[in-house]
């Protein structure tokens, strides 16, 4: 740790996510499951443990039961090493108001940093996939002398208007000129003209001078008490900014590939495309890296388990990630991710789709490109994903890029005839990945066009009204 800097992290996890519903509709953004074992806000965290910072406050406000048991139930740490997690809620300290801003949830939680006496304050938010040292960040802000300093990711130009921007010193490239929220434009990086530098919502200051500016912030009547929007924009006019350049940041076990991975998951889009990230043969971003691994709660349910299903028909999965319980019962499982406990039928698809803790597929049916919530059962011969009007017609969020959400536990109808049959038109299709492997081998795929039939063909047996066009 640099110089003997006493370090105190708090992880801002109050955010409503309106943008990630239905996901958010019962529980907080940090709390959304992601990559079948994990919650979002495992990776602030499991980052902060690896950056060896076991002092940490997580600041909860909106629909937290589900993140205040999972933070007391994963994250315990030796009190007698002086080490803890705490969630802290918000408690109305100074004043009869909730939380009004990022800014505002440290202001009115300042007593946790009055009792934690540190010399650096280390803030992030709670919802990003990324691996990252903190103390490398933390040991150039303390040799740059620098008040406050903001962990920044390069971005293509044509993504400016997304994010906070940071513009700086042509002098001094570790010191902020400017900090401007989504502007339409913005000039390029000196090293790279093609890029810009994102704030990603990670800080570090010090402590007596963000109590400083926070006590400034508070007073003031044009704030919206945000850290990005207002916090840093302060020290920025002080001088007394600094920015830490991700790619800099070396974490043990990363490859070229992996090392300076970060994705906001704030809509349902960007979710979805993270967990797509995850499951190809070469991950853009790799799970089981050991030397930095992403701690979570363990389940206690057996392992997976793939199995014949009616008819003989096979259960397997190709490009997949499958998670502790899942049993595949003569269904197939294509670049999907499947959370625990998920049971999928005889002759079922699933493609290209994200399934949480204990959803039911039954016989036949087929889910593409959709996400499905918690204890979602899906009947026999349902189809999700393959018409956008008729799951929009059955009350399922449809995103514009045609990604079918259904929200925890929420009720899937008896699929009619017209339905069942949509289903089996896509029942004897081969995987892509068997395609891929079969296709300098006509005798081997031939077989397997085969095998895709018998499949299908057991569908019509198991599930009433279907029948093969």
């Amino acid at each position: 740790m640099p110089l003997n800097k006493k370090v105190l992290a708090i992880v801002l996890a109050g955010g409503e996510g309106n943008r990630l519903m239905p996901l958010t509709a019962d529980r907080a953004k940090p709390a959304v499951p992601f990559a079948g074992s994990y919650r979002l806000i495992d990776f602030a965290l499991s980052n902060l443990v690896n950056s060896r910072y076991l002092q940490i406050v997580v600041l909860t406000q909106y629909k937290s039961h589900s993140l205040d048991r999972h933070i007391s139930e994963t994250w315990r740490m030796s009190t007698q090493l002086g080490n803890y997690i705490a969630s802290v809620p918000a408690q109305q300290r100074v004043g009869k108001s909730w939380f009004l801003g990022s800014a505002n949830a440290i202001y009115q939680s300042l007593n946790l940093i009055q009792d934690a006496s540190p010399d650096i304050v280390v803030v992030v938010g709670a919802d990003h996939v990324y691996r990252m040292d903190f103390a490398q960040m933390v040991a150039q802000h303390v040799s740059s002398g620098a008040k406050a300093t903001v962990a920044a990711v390069r971005q293509p130009l044509h993504m400016a208007n997304q994010f906070g921007v940071i513009e700086v010193d042509r002098n001094d490239p570790q010191k902020i000129a400017a900090f401007v929220e989504k502007p339409a434009s913005t000039p390029g990086l000196a090293a790279d003209p093609s890029q810009f530098l994102a704030s990603m919502g990670n800080y570090v200051f010090d402590a007596d001078a963000l109590v400083a500016a926070l006590h400034v912030d508070a007073e003031r009547l044009d704030t919206k008490h945000d850290m990005g929007g207002d916090i840093i924009p302060y020290f920025v006019n002080q001088g007394e900014a600094g920015v830490y350049d991700f790619t800099l940041n070396d974490i043990p076990g990363s490859t070229e590939r992996d090392r300076t991975y970060w994705r906001d998951v704030g809509t349902i889009d960007s979710f979805y495309d993270a967990h797509m990230d995850l499951i190809s043969p070469l991950p853009v971003f790799n799970l089981y890296n050991s030397e930095w691994p992403i701690y979570t709660r363990q389940s206690i349910s057996p392992p997976a388990k793939f199995v014949r299903g009616q008819k003989n028909t096979v259960g397997t999965a190709l490009d997949s990630i499958v998670s502790s319980g899942v049993v595949i019962s003569g269904g197939v499982v294509e670049g999907s991710v499947l959370s625990n406990d998920i049971f999928v039928g005889t002759s079922s698809r699933v493609i290209d789709s994200v399934l949480m803790d204990k959803v039911y597929v039954g016989e036949g049916a087929v889910i593409n490109r959709a996400i499905l919530d918690k204890n979602v059962r899906v009947p026999a011969g349902a189809a999700i994903g393959m018409d956008p009007e008729l799951d929009r017609a059955r009350g399922f969020k449809v995103t514009e890029s045609g990604i079918t959400v259904l929200a925890k536990g929420q009720q899937v109808p008896e699929p009619s005839e017209q339905e069942r049959q949509l289903a089996a038109n896509n029942l004897h299709l081969v995987p892509n990945a068997v395609k891929a492997a079969t296709a300098d081998y006509p005798d081997v795929r031939e077989s397997v066009e085969r095998a895709a039939g018998a499949h299908a063909s057991a569908a019509a047996e198991a599930v009433p009204g279907v029948h093969r066009s």
